[in-house]
């Protein structure tokens, strides 16, 4: 099967790789040992209820479902896995699972060998979680499963001539929830019929970081009384070489950088275009950060609670990867800026839609805004406003999948 051929490829490659990428080789690490998690942390005659996340954004979408799973069928326990370092390192800890680990690479002997150490009673796949081994070895033995928060669009290998083997995947599927009308259709075009429309957890998801945010002082400290501060969020060089020049110029604004890469050399290459006082989060205490005017945050875990200490947000990886999380930012009712790689993500094309997400594509465009919103409160304070209206408005995917689920 090609399928099987391009895995035993591409484990070929990572492990490669693992000899000289530290991030490649803690997942090759603890794929390792997922098995001897599974024989030591799963109990004999529970029931576990599987979560696969990629990554740390796809978890963050399933965790509202988690959660409310957890509080309404105490029963279940949760087995939640991982395939990126980014996820499993920041949630290995999380509490709302009972067993933590990370997925083997996807072949037929470990689908088989993970399914019946694991024993789930039904399994969930965030988002573009398509793999087929676990699939069919889920589907064999009658386990249901879901695709959650998952979209669909025409250039996608499902909907392409040459995609007619891998399209069955979806079918292994219980039922698909997914985002927008577009992916009921495209699905519905290849025989794919068990799919809701539910939206996005995501939008959830952020309500209940904003009603939870965390308390910081410092950063608190920080802002003072000031009410023209700007907070970039993940944000990668291209990204600063816009807003720190703008910021250098204007010593009415405060700036708190939380940049996607936190190592030594970005965050001196950082500092070193800062023409104002700066300080880094891990070295501020109560006394020097007064008298700073820019924050750098170099630490995780802290952005999605940061945001709702600005006035405005910009949201990094628009001139590059393409951007990262919009909705953490808009929740808290402040415009939210971001480059144009922003085509492949709804959310930012429903937040500029509404005006409360707005598009820039260089140094010009990003200056003339930032003039437009410091000197136009009007303007500020209606484009914060439908960035919050349009978090609010397209809530309720939560509520939609758990009224269609049976336990």
């Amino acid at each position: 099967m090609i399928y099987n051929l391009i895995i035993t490829l591409y484990i070929s490659a990572v492990r490669v790789a693992a000899l000289f990428n530290k991030k490649v080789s803690r997942m090759v690490k603890g794929e390792k040992e997922t098995f001897s998690i599974l024989k030591s942390q799963i109990k004999t005659g529970e029931k576990y209820i599987w979560f696969h996340a990629a990554s740390l954004g796809e978890f963050e979408q399933g965790r509202p479902l988690i959660e409310a799973i957890r509080k309404q069928y105490p029963q279940y326990r949760i087995l939640q896995t991982f395939f990126s370092p980014s996820g499993y390192e920041v949630r290995k800890d999380y509490k709302g699972a009972d067993v933590v680990c990370y997925l083997p690479l996807d072949t037929p002997r470990n689908a088989k060998r993970f399914i019946e150490l694991a024993q789930p009673c039904m399994a969930f796949f965030i988002k573009y979680e398509f793999w087929q081994n676990y699939l069919n070895e889920l589907h064999r033995r009658n386990i249901p499963t879901y695709s959650v928060s998952s979209i669909f669009r025409p250039g996608q290998i499902f909907f392409r001539w040459y995609g007619t083997g891998y399209r069955k995947v979806l079918k292994t599927f219980t039922h698909l929830f997914v985002q927008n009308e577009e992916s009921v259709r495209l699905l519905k075009s290849i025989g794919v019929t068990d799919v809701t429309i539910s939206g996005d957890t995501r939008f959830d998801r952020v309500i209940d970081i904003c009603r939870q945010a965390k308390e910081l002082p410092l950063v608190e400290a920080f802002k003072g009384t000031n009410e023209k501060t700007f907070v970039a969020g993940s944000s990668w060089a291209p990204d600063e070489d816009i807003f720190i020049p703008y910021f250098n110029a204007h010593p009415e604004m405060k700036l708190i950088i939380a940049p996607h890469v936190i190592d030594e050399s970005h965050l001196k290459e950082i500092m070193s275009k800062l023409h104002r006082p700066a300080v880094r989060y891990t070295h501020a205490t109560a006394e020097n950060i007064r008298q700073a005017d820019c924050l750098i945050i170099d630490c995780f875990g802290l952005l999605s609670s940061i945001y709702r200490y600005g006035e405005i947000a910009y949201i990094g990886g628009g001139f590059g990867v393409g951007i990262h999380n919009t909705l953490e930012a808009a929740v808290y009712g402040i415009p939210v800026i971001f480059g144009p790689n922003n085509q492949k993500f709804s959310e930012a094309q429903g937040l500029k839609s509404c005006g409360g997400g707005l598009e820039i594509h260089g140094k010009k465009d990003f200056n003339e805004l930032m003039d437009k919103l410091l000197s136009n409160y009007s303007f500020l304070d209606k484009s914060g406003k439908r960035a919050g209206n349009y978090v609010r408005d397209n809530a309720g995917a939560l509520t939609r999948i758990m009224n269609r689920l049976r336990f």
